[in-house]
C-alpha cells in the first residue's frame, strides 16, 4: 500500500512537516503594500485569514480584496476570519478599492467577502457595485469574484451575475460528511447548487471551486467532491492543506504528502476540469491569475 498521508499530532508549528515549512521575508515593497491598505482602511482575505502565502502573493500585480468588513455573522470551525457584531455596510469601500487597485495597477483582481447573512441581499449589492468600480477605473484587468452561499438565494446570485466578472469562485470547501462539524451553517447540496445555476445562466462564464484537505477526509471522498464538481460544468479547482489558524479551530487530522495533491491534480484534470491547482500551500485565491492566462491563451486572446 502507497502511504499517501501522515498523522498530525498537534498543531503547533514545531509538528509541521518538512514539505510544509516555508521561511519567506517580506519585502519592503509588501510592508509598503500593508501600509497603503491600512491608510485606505482596506482588508485583504490573505491578511484577515492568516494566509501562508502573503509574502509571495503581496510582491505581484494581483490582490484578493475582501469586502463588508472583516467579521463574519458565521462560526465555520476551519476559519481564521473573526467573528462577532458586525459593522454596518460600508457605502465608499467600492471606491476605495478601485483607487487602490488603480494605484497599484493590478491585472488581476479577487473580490471576497465575509459571510453577510444578516443583510436583506447577503451583500451581493456590494459585490456588484465594487465590480463596477474596478471595470470602469481598470477595463483591461480581470476581476474573479470569490463568493459565500448567500444562503442560496438566487436573487443575490443574480446581482453578481450581472456585473462584470471573468470568473465566478465559490469553495466547496470539505466533503459533506465533514460539514456538520466544519461548517455547520452551511450545506454542501446549496453550495452544489450555487455553481450549477452560475453556469446555467451564463455558460460561457469561468466558475470555480476550492478543497481544503487534510480534516479527516479520505481519498475516494475527495475524488467524489470532484466528480460532483464537474457534474455541475465547474472549470477549474483548487486543492490545498488545511492548516489550523488557532488553538480552537478545527484540528488537522492529517498532513496530505506532496505526492497525493499530484494524484488529486491527475485525477481532476481526468475528470475533465479545465485548470487544476494542487499542492500543500495552496489556496482559493493564489495564482488566480494564471487560470485567466490559460484561458486567454485558449482563445487565441
Amino acid at each position: 500500500m502507497i502511504r499517501t498521508r501522515t498523522k498530525n499530532t498537534s498543531n503547533t508549528p514545531s509538528r509541521l512537516p518538512p514539505w510544509l515549512r516555508r521561511h519567506i521575508r517580506e519585502s519592503e515593497d509588501v510592508h509598503a503594500l500593508k501600509k497603503m491598505l491600512k491608510e485606505h482602511n482596506l482588508h485583504t482575505v490573505c491578511q484577515s485569514a492568516g494566509c501562508p502565502n502573503i509574502a509571495e502573493c503581496f510582491k505581484k500585480p494581483t490582490a484578493t480584496f475582501m469586502i463588508l468588513g472583516d467579521i463574519c455573522t458565521r462560526n465555520c470551525r476551519f476559519c481564521g476570519v473573526s467573528k462577532g457584531d458586525v459593522l454596518p455596510v460600508d457605502p465608499d469601500e467600492p471606491r476605495r478599492i478601485a483607487k487602490a487597485a488603480r494605484l497599484l495597477d493590478l491585472k488581476h483582481i479577487v473580490v471576497t467577502s465575509v459571510t453577510r447573512d444578516d443583510l436583506p441581499d447577503d451583500g451581493a449589492g456590494q459585490f456588484a457595485e465594487t465590480v463596477e468600480r474596478i471595470h470602469r477605473s481598470l477595463p483591461d484587468t480581470s476581476i474573479e469574484v470569490l463568493i459565500p452561499d448567500f444562503y442560496g438565494h438566487e436573487e443575490s446570485l443574480m446581482k453578481v451575475l450581472e456585473s462584470p466578472i471573468d470568473i465566478l469562485n465559490h469553495n466547496i470547501e470539505t466533503v459533506p460528511r465533514l460539514y456538520p462539524e466544519v461548517r455547520p451553517e452551511a450545506d454542501f447540496e446549496r453550495s452544489l447548487g450555487l455553481i450549477r445555476k452560475a453556469k446555467k445562466f451564463y455558460p460561457d462564464l469561468l466558475t470555480k471551486s476550492g478543497l481544503m484537505v487534510g480534516l479527516g477526509e479520505t481519498f475516494g471522498e475527495v475524488i467524489d467532491v470532484l466528480s460532483r464538481l464537474h457534474e455541475v460544468d465547474c472549470d477549474a479547482i483548487t486543492i490545498g492543506q488545511y492548516l489550523a489558524p488557532s488553538r480552537q479551530s478545527y484540528p488537522v487530522h492529517e498532513y496530505i504528502l506532496p505526492k497525493t495533491f499530484d494524484a488529486y491534480r491527475d485525477v481532476a484534470l481526468k475528470i475533465g476540469f479545465h485548470w487544476v491547482n494542487a499542492g500543500p500551500f495552496v489556496r482559493s485565491s493564489f495564482n488566480a491569475e494564471k487560470l485567466m492566462m490559460k484561458c486567454k491563451e485558449t482563445r487565441g486572446e
